[in-house]
């Protein structure tokens, strides 16, 4: 496994509509096997494989962030956000702020007291979003000079290894993107036509996948997406969701789609089959890009692979490399036998 190919991807910035360094990247590694085209929305696109079933693969490349919405005459930033940070993992963050000049560093802080000077009631109030600014070590002037509105702000944080986890930003759904490139180079005699799709857009509504499947029509999707591994302290164990280190999640539902019943039932069979570890999954809230697919052109086979990720939405996501492992060679095996699927849709 490709660890430095992760880490790559997930240091990489890319907002909701912003996500051209990350396409730069998949374009690299996949324009050596496959037929490479973009679509006007930004989503870039892999086909590959023989002439059955059309199978799309869609694994999102944006991250949450920001973009720049006010600059005061000071220098400060104010921000607009893409996706959904909670406000309590904001605090005391670096950032890189996109400029006409270049990334610069900043540093992410509410517009509050500090502690030596707060009241009681002041301490216990809740932070909002809208309370946070960035600091670049700028003027008024030169900040109002080389920082557009709608500049690009990403959380800044490296990726490192901890044991046999790997941590950093934007694993949501960088560390998917991986899942599919490596899945797409280890799979073997696909007889399906493949057309593995990196979007752009999700984490504002799905709206990559969305359109990506409305040009492609497939047959089946499978979207690919991390989900939440609850398996820390102070949450209970019915509601950890999956648990790290536990394997492939299969999902069944969650708030934008509820999986094919057949394509849930091979990709079970497959893991048992196939000694690959897994759990099933079932996810209260959030959405996919299958959720975007699904309801497309009369209605497409859907479902979503998911890779257990703990801290979901802050700086510090947090994967099982035997996860990602299994969610790679559950793929793949999907990929080499899901041309005779009785429930593809049979757009052909």
């Amino acid at each position: 496994m490709n660890l430095e190919l992760l880490r790559e991807l997930s240091e990489a910035a890319g907002v909701p509509g912003q996500e051209s360094a990350i396409r730069d990247i998949v374009t690299r590694e996949l324009s050596p096997m496959a037929e490479l085209s973009t679509d006007a929305m930004g989503s870039v696109t892999a086909r590959m494989g023989g002439s059955g079933p059309k199978v799309m693969i869609a694994a999102h490349m944006d991250e949450i962030g920001f973009v720049v919405r006010y600059v005061d005459d000071k220098g400060f930033l104010k921000i607009h956000p893409l996706g959904g940070f909670d406000p309590r993992m904001m605090c005391a963050q670096r950032v890189t702020v996109f400029t006409t000049e270049g990334p610069r560093v900043g540093t992410m802080m509410p517009g509050v007291k500090p502690k030596h000077m707060l009241s009681a009631d002041e301490a216990n109030k809740p932070l909002a979003t809208t309370d946070f600014f960035i600091d670049c070590g700028l003027t008024g002037e030169e900040a109002k000079r080389i920082v557009p509105l709608g500049s690009m702000v990403a959380m800044r944080r490296e990726c490192q290894e901890m044991g046999s986890l790997f941590t950093g930003k934007a694993m949501d759904d960088r560390v998917a993107v991986f899942v599919m490139i490596e899945a797409l180079k280890k799979a073997k005699n696909v007889q399906a036509e493949i057309h593995a799709v990196a979007t752009v857009q999700e984490e504002i509504g799905l709206r990559g996948a969305a359109a990506a499947g409305s040009g492609i029509a497939p047959d089946i999707c499978i979207a690919l997406d991390i989900t939440l591994a609850n398996d820390i302290p102070g949450i209970p164990d019915d509601m950890s969701v999956t648990k790290l280190g536990a394997g492939a999640a299969i999902k069944v539902l969650d708030g934008s789609l509820i999986c094919h019943p057949g394509i849930v039932a091979d990709f079970k069979r497959l893991a048992e089959e196939k000694g690959i570890a897994h759990q099933m999954e079932l996810l209260p809230m959030g959405g996919t890009d299958a959720g975007g697919v699904q309801r497309l052109h009369g209605g497409i086979p859907s479902f979503t692979l998911s890779i257990p990720c703990r801290y979901v939405h802050t700086v510090n996501e947090t994967v099982h490399k035997d996860d990602v492992q299994a969610c790679i060679d559950l793929l793949a095996a999907y990929l080499e036998s899901c041309h005779d699927a009785a429930y593809a849709k049979k757009s052909k």
